[in-house]
């Protein structure tokens, strides 16, 4: 499709170098997930929206009343405060929404990091490096440079554009529920999730658990009196890969691309308390893939079954059951209809300005605000963002600005189009 006077007009006016300015001063924030940056940076951004001259709405969450309720998506920090920034171009019900998230997750051991700051923004090689650059601050500035191309521009909008700003997705979504529970909408959405220069239309779920497993105490010099828990935990780790393998045995086709659609991952052990005793207890914690439209509770069931049946095949464990329970985050999956005429809108831009085939759709099979959106705010919504997620939670993070700069590009056409705009 060729572009307008007015697509082009706003397209000249996408700033390269204010978005690789903004990115390294998102990035030199160290918002991890339920700090006082997280908070920090909320409000700076929020200023930022104002400053470029939109209705900012910035409130601070009443975490009481959010936790109470029968949809509370967990978390995993225990956070005292958080806030939520929306900003709208003008009044009425907004055409399009883009989001982001601007927590990231803790950065492990600083040695593994190039300069040892995984703060610093350094760009080298034609990317951006840093925690949070491509989970997702790239994603959060883009969507900043939609909005000030627009006002840069002088063009005007006829339906408005909205920006959302949210925190704690890394740990459940708390951002995104309050944001949806405040009442703010759109008829669609884009969360600028790194995609790959693809078009992610739905993402699996991903439940946090924890596996207690008791053992028997005793001196190291006569283990054979006691029952490692340790021990005692390697059957089920057997059955938590059969069960993997199992529910893994039928993707959906959006997943051709993808190995393991719903992987179930231990990401952390805790067991004993002493070198030379006998650990008496390992409390193992990870997450369970939740399959595209299933049922958190059936996701739930089916795991529990399978640690209960590896329990009453074991020696000790048939009379020392391991316990399963469901703290933290409790990503339900998520999508947007096949069929529906917003994933051509943003192909349709995508491909105008990149001159190639329309991009691939995908699926992706990690927990997002996606399902809160399209779940629980009736919106319909999609992912596309610059980087690749092979590089999110890693210490080589980074973005490649060339990727950065076409999909502002790109949500910037989409959003002249889908709001309208006249000089």
């Amino acid at each position: 499709m060729a572009l307008s006077d007015v697509e082009s007009q706003v397209l000249d006016h996408v700033d390269e170098q204010l978005l690789v300015d903004s990115l390294v001063a998102f990035i030199r924030v160290p918002s991890v997930t339920g700090t006082d940056a997280e908070s920090d940076l909320q409000h700076a951004h929020a200023k930022m929206l104002g400053d470029a001259g939109l209705d900012v709405d910035t409130w601070k969450f009443d975490m009481a009343a959010l936790r109470a309720d029968d949809h509370f998506p967990g978390e995993e920090t225990g956070r005292s405060e958080g806030y939520g920034v929306v900003g709208m171009t003008g009044p009425g019900y907004p055409a399009l929404v883009l989001q982001g998230h601007v927590d990231v997750v803790p950065t492990g051991d600083l040695e593994r990091w190039h300069d040892g700051d995984p703060f610093s923004g350094a760009i080298r090689g034609g990317a951006v490096h840093g925690r949070g650059a491509c989970d997702m601050k790239a994603g959060v500035v883009a969507n900043l440079a939609v909005l000030r191309a627009i006002r840069a521009s002088g063009v005007t909008l006829e339906r408005p554009l909205a920006i959302h700003s949210v925190i704690s997705e890394e740990d459940g979504g708390l951002g995104a529920f309050g944001t949806m529970l405040r009442g703010h909408g759109g008829d669609v959405a884009v969360i600028t999730e790194p995609t790959s220069n693809r078009i992610v239309t739905a993402c699996a779920g991903a439940l946090t658990f924890a596996i207690s497993v008791p053992g028997r105490a005793a001196h190291g010099s006569t283990r054979l009196q006691g029952v490692s828990a340790f021990e005692a935990f390697l059957p089920l780790t057997v059955a938590i890969a059969a069960l993997e393998a199992d529910r893994n045995s039928r993707p959906d086709p959006r997943f051709l691309t993808t190995a393991l659609p719903y992987p179930i991952s231990i990401g952390r052990i805790r067991a004993g308390d002493w070198a030379s005793s006998v650990p008496d207890l390992l409390v193992a914690e990870g997450r369970l893939g939740v399959i595209l439209d299933e049922d958190p509770a059936a996701a739930r069931a089916h795991f529990e079954r399978a640690i209960a049946s590896a329990c009453a095949a074991d020696p000790w464990l048939q009379d020392h059951p391991a316990t399963v329970t469901w703290p933290g985050g409790q990503f339900a999956s998520g999508r947007i209809a096949d069929d529906h005429a917003f994933i051509d809108e943003m192909s349709d831009a995508i491909a105008s300005l990149s001159g190639r085939a329309e991009p691939e759709r995908t699926a992706a099979p990690y927990g997002s605000d996606l399902r809160l959106y399209s779940g629980l705010g009736g919106i319909p919504t999609l992912h596309y963002g610059p980087g690749d997620v092979n590089f999110a939670h890693a210490p080589r993070e980074q973005v490649v600005l060339s990727e950065l700069f076409a999909v502002a590009r790109s949500l910037t056409l989409l959003a002249v189009r889908r709001c309208g705009a006249h000089f």
